[in-house]
């Protein structure tokens, strides 16, 4: 697999922005949900890829040979790590996209001749 350019992550971030942008136009709620659930995946879901992806940096940065202050980088990994941790607890809001989607279908019906 190639390795992604800065476009690419660019993009991705637009997408994200466009996509928060919808949800802003109150769409359906079902649809809403649908949108949020391949980013909010218990195991590929953006919490744990952001996670899995500050680690990474984190590893990058500890590798780099040319850094002359290994003290600061010390700290700026610990920063990093501490940022995937937070984000890997976001795994579990899985779990409120589907405790969500219940409390939607239990609703009582509005529509007309209900």
């Amino acid at each position: 697999m190639p390795a992604p350019t800065p476009n690419d992550v660019r993009s991705a971030a637009e997408t994200l922005a466009q996509l928060t942008e919808h949800l802003r136009e109150d769409p359906d709620l079902d649809e809403a949900i649908t949108l949020m659930e391949p980013l909010l995946d218990e195991y590929t879901g953006l919490p744990m890829q952001l996670g899995d992806t500050l680690r990474a940096l984190a590893r990058a940065a500890l590798a780099h040979p040319d850094i002359p202050n290994r003290t600061a980088v010390y700290a700026l990994v610990d920063d990093l790590r501490t940022a995937a941790w937070e984000q890997t607890d976001q795994h579990t809001l899985h779990y409120t996209l589907d405790n969500l989607r219940t409390l939607a279908r239990s609703a009582p019906s509005t529509a007309a001749g209900s």
